[in-house]
């Protein structure tokens, strides 16, 4: 027996552990440091390129060796991409150090959901997953924006020492992480060889997958909507500097766009009956006003435009996130929700390198 609240309490902490950092506007790191737009559209692409590869099977070894244990791995691979990135000196070593941090998302964007929903369904408190997304959401964002609130800082005492402090703050995760009490689908297969479980959790989740056609849809829908949000946030780090942002405002500015996807993840509690066509055409809606704003004269309309993107973005995601859950086999849902983040990456390897153009010549 354990107890869901300090379950659920740990996750959180784990959260703000993993995105709580003086690294989190990277880009605008990366910028200072002497790298266009082009060459950190490449890194970004390599990130997702990364996942692409690695993000189904991360899930396939959260659901035959446990969620727990791949959630520690991912902190393991963080804390490395953290130290090449501390000793990186070119754009290849830059792209080796983003490589580990993709691995680090894999390996923690299945497991975490799926421990999460899991502990709350041994309770029957399944329904309880929607607002354990958000709360998880609003951790992400607010530690993000605190995070680029720290940008100044961040480029003030240099890249190497903002990421030696992650790498601390690492340690600290996998001891709590440590303590964090497994939960395992009842048909799991545990007698069963290692390679049968892993063939039968593939073939299990693709049959899944060809058969709930709905599910691949939600997957797609939610993340075109959030690629379009995360890149627009991403390039707005160096942008808005162009447009005659003061120094110390660059960090506040990011902070007010992060905040949008706090009120778009609390907003989306308060309409439990709203059809998810129109919450789709909604946020969609709003990401492009983001878009539109990010081409404005004025670092003001840009950052309100941010804003706007992230409401409609987060939005989305915690409705898409707690229905796919619902649907999900617990055998399988580490690795189904990996797919998921398996069609984000397919849509950012499209549009990173594209939106660097963009954002660069348009």
């Amino acid at each position: 027996m354990f107890n869901i609240k300090k379950q659920l309490s740990k996750l959180y902490t784990s959260s703000i552990l993993g995105n709580l950092s003086l690294t989190g506007a990277w880009v605008a790191i990366l910028a200072a440091r002497g790298y266009s737009l082009v060459e950190i559209g490449i890194a970004e692409t390599v990130f997702h390129i990364t996942s692409l590869i690695f993000e189904i099977p991360s899930g396939v070894l959260a659901d035959v060796f446990g969620r727990k244990k791949m959630l520690i791995v991912s902190t393991i691979m963080r804390i490395i991409g953290n130290f090449i990135m501390i000793f990186s000196c070119n754009l290849f070593t830059v792209c080796l150090s983003i490589a580990f941090h993709a691995l680090s998302y894999n390996f923690s964007s299945g497991s975490g959901d799926a421990l999460a929903y899991d502990s709350l369904k041994r309770f029957n408190m399944e329904s309880g997953f929607e607002k354990y997304e958000s709360n998880q959401l609003i951790i992400y964002r607010l530690c993000s924006g605190i995070s680029t609130l720290c940008a100044g800082f961040a480029l003030t005492i240099g890249h190497k020492i903002a990421y030696s402090t992650d790498v601390i703050m690492g340690a600290i995760q996998i001891i709590l992480l440590l303590s964090l009490h497994e939960i395992y689908a009842e048909n799991s297969q545990k007698n069963s060889t290692i390679g049968k479980r892993i063939i039968t959790c593939f073939k299990e989740s693709f049959k899944f997958l060809k058969e709930v056609r709905k599910a691949i849809g939600l997957m797609m829908c939610n993340s075109f909507v959030g690629a379009v949000d995360i890149l627009l946030l991403f390039f707005l780090q160096a942008k808005l500097p162009e447009k005659g942002i003061p120094q110390w405002g660059l960090g506040i500015a990011l902070l007010f766009m992060e905040m949008g996807g706090i009120a778009g993840s609390k907003l989306i509690l308060k309409f439990p009956k709203i059809r998810y066509k129109t919450i789709y055409a909604i946020s969609l809606s709003l990401v492009i006003c983001g878009f539109i704003a990010e081409h404005s004269a004025s670092y003001l309309v840009m950052a309100l435009g941010g804003f706007i993107a992230a409401v409609g973005d987060d939005a989305l995601q915690v409705r898409t996130n707690a229905i796919l859950q619902d649907m999900f086999p617990s055998e399988q849902r580490a690795t189904l929700t990996s797919v998921e983040s398996f069609s984000f990456s397919v849509i950012m390897i499209v549009l990173s390198p594209l939106a660097g153009f963009i954002f660069t010549y348009w």
